[in-house]
């Protein structure tokens, strides 16, 4: 009875409680998982079968004391955590489905890209208006603007770029990109236009266009409207470096591949609700001068309109820029992919060139610039034929942005299920197929117009303005495909690359090789100019180098295809090896509380041999 009385109270408690409490509290956080482990065995404990500790209890009866084998598994992490006071896996806080962290990121990129798209719809509207409909220019302009202005400043951009990210932090360099745009445009707005009057050569212009003759009215031009063609420039480059470089290289450093691939197609419906919503801020100003008296330069009074708001919407980019990065944590990336060195300018240049993956992303990216400028700058001479008032170009120019993001809009929608359902490689495809066959549409248009006069008549049209709404369409359909299927695609290309290559590879191929193609189509039609004698005559010869550029476009997508598959498999395998090796913790109680538990790391197989006894004690 005295035996009985006895064991009454008996707890089996470890000789060393602070130990115990030590084995029990998680040493990797929540990187733990529970894979099979070895549990520490203790003395004058036996294994079942199944591998698990057998712990004895022991059952009062009125004959004497008994053993009895029961065997009491617990192989839960939360177990182990509790010891300490904390839950193991805390569960994240959730809104709509998704984790807090996530919409932190998700939510402040979207209005990012809606202030940035915002913006740069009204420069794109803006600068052709300026210097197409100006005094002594016409469309003819754009070929050599960007090949002799706009491709030097994007190559010296790309250098200062480089050198910047070598000296400053991401922050700064953000910062040090995006002002100098902001406060360009505002001068741009309130003081060089309305001093362009006094600043622009026009009677020097003229003297040398007698001198020299028509054929240079396009270099002329640019001397001409040097503030224009500089306003066209910067309009330009803030597609190049604002978005391709600051936006979407900081989109890929907070977030993981399989956020991207749910989420970067969906930013494109927040950025098209803004080209809606630009394109009708464009056709409020632009019709202004409908209600201004005789004598008020109308075009004027909306510049300044369109201005103030581009610095506003550049300020809020900033805003949003700031607050990501104070209260966003960034993603966990592989600790196996080692950062390379720091690279000069030269260097970075021959690694850039070196590598494949490179030159097929860039490959993409120069066949989009010069298969789109092959139809845009002939319809844009069509569209200044059609509307020669800058007022009237620029109401027109604002419901084609309206019209491109409605499309847009409803390709992002169909976006996300062409990503889940084909996967990248049939995402990459789809823009240079609608490219093709929309251009091919309207250079038919143009070949065989005049015998569809009589039939377009009859719809009170003319084949100019037929001519002008096929390649609006035209414009309409490519500028969707890619705003919703080209971006997302080239910008999850560069997630797997190393940071190196990420910030350095964006720069080379977003602000060199975008104006590059753009360059490259321009060369292609001041060639055809001057071999054939005009846009018309060699509009068939065009369509034949479309077809020509689309064909290695679809074969770098193709080949980027595989790459890109390839360092997706690597990355997801170096991460599982990283799960692999992290402490397990497996607990065992039994029902009168012992408790015992191991950390289980690979290298721990001979120390967990050792064991350690729990003597009974009266309480």
């Amino acid at each position: 009875m005295e035996a009985v009385v006895q064991t009454r109270g008996l707890l089996s408690l470890p000789p060393k409680p602070t130990a115990a409490r030590r084995l029990l509290q998680p040493s990797q956080g929540l990187k733990q998982r529970l894979f099979a482990t070895k549990p520490v065995s203790f003395n004058g404990l036996s294994l079942s079968s199944n591998g698990y500790q057998k712990l004895p209890a022991f059952v009062s009866k009125s004959h004497g004391l008994y053993p009895k084998e029961r065997s009491l598994h617990i192989c839960k992490a939360e177990a182990a955590a509790a010891a300490d006071g904390q839950p193991l896996f805390e569960e994240k806080p959730k809104f709509l489905g998704l984790d807090t962290v996530t919409l932190k990121k998700i939510i402040p990129l979207g209005l990012m890209f809606f202030c940035i798209l915002f913006n740069y719809t009204i420069l794109r509207d803006t600068k052709d208006v300026l210097v197409v409909t100006a005094r002594g220019s016409s469309a003819e302009i754009i070929p050599f603007l960007k090949t002799w202005v706009n491709l030097p400043m994007a190559v010296g951009f790309m250098l200062l770029y480089t050198k910047l990210a070598n000296v400053l932090p991401k922050q700064a360099l953000f910062y040090s990109v995006i002002l100098p745009f902001i406060a360009f445009f505002g001068a741009f707005g309130f003081l060089l236009y309305p001093l362009s009057n006094h600043i622009h050569p026009q009677a020097l212009a003229d003297r040398l266009l007698d001198v020299l003759g028509p054929r240079f009215l396009g270099p002329l031009a640019i001397m001409r409207i040097w503030s224009f063609c500089l306003f066209y420039v910067m309009a330009e480059l803030w597609g190049s470096v604002v978005i391709s470089v600051l936006f979407w290289g900081f989109a890929n450093q907070i977030t993981t591949v399989e956020e991207a691939k749910r989420f970067y197609p969906l930013f494109g419906l927040g950025a098209n609700i803004a080209l809606i919503f630009s394109g009708r801020t464009v056709k409020y100003f632009s019709n202004l001068r409908k209600n201004l008296g005789p004598g008020v330069d109308g075009w004027a009074i909306s510049l300044k309109g369109m201005m103030g708001i581009v610095v506003l919407m550049g300020l809020a980019i900033c805003g949003l820029y700031w607050w990501v990065n104070a209260y966003v944590p960034l993603p966990t990336r592989s600790k196996k992919k080692k950062e390379k060195s720091k690279m000069g300018t030269m260097e970075s240049l021959k690694f850039l060139v070196s590598s494949k993956y490179i030159r097929d992303l860039a490959t993409l990216v120069v066949a989009y610039g010069i298969s789109i400028n092959l139809v845009e700058v002939t319809w844009k001479s069509k569209l200044k034929a059609q509307f020669p008032s800058p007022n009237e170009y620029s109401s027109f120019m604002g419901d084609f942005s309206t019209a491109t993001g409605i499309a847009t809009f409803t390709m992002m929608l169909l976006s996300q299920f062409i990503f889940d359902k084909y996967g990248w490689g049939a995402a990459a495809k789809i823009t240079p197929t609608v490219l093709l066959l929309t251009g091919v549409g309207f250079f038919s248009l143009i070949l065989f117009g005049d015998p569809l006069a009589p039939a377009l008549a009859k719809f009170g049209m003319t084949p100019l303005l037929a001519a002008v709404y096929v390649g609006a369409m035209q414009n309409i359909f490519s500028k969707s495909a890619k705003y919703s299927l080209f971006d997302p695609c080239k910008e999850m290309a560069y997630i797997p690359l190393d940071e190196e290559t990420k910030v350095k590879g964006k720069a080379a191929i977003d602000v060199v090789c975008n104006p590059l193609g753009k360059s490259g189509g321009a060369l292609i039609q001041q060639f055809m100019i001057l071999t054939f004698g005009s846009l018309a005559n060699s509009t068939p010869y065009l369509g034949g180098i479309l077809l020509l550029i689309v064909s290695a476009w679809l074969g770098a997508a193709k080949s980027l295809d595989g790459q890109f598959t390839a360092l997706r498999r690597e990355e997801e395998l170096e991460k599982e090896m990283e799960r692999a090796t992290v402490k397990i913790p497996v607990v065992s109680e039994s029902r009168n509380g012992s408790v015992t538990s191991s950390l289980n790391p690979a290298a721990d197989d001979t120390s967990s041999s050792s064991s350690e006894t729990s003597a009974p004690r009266n309480i």
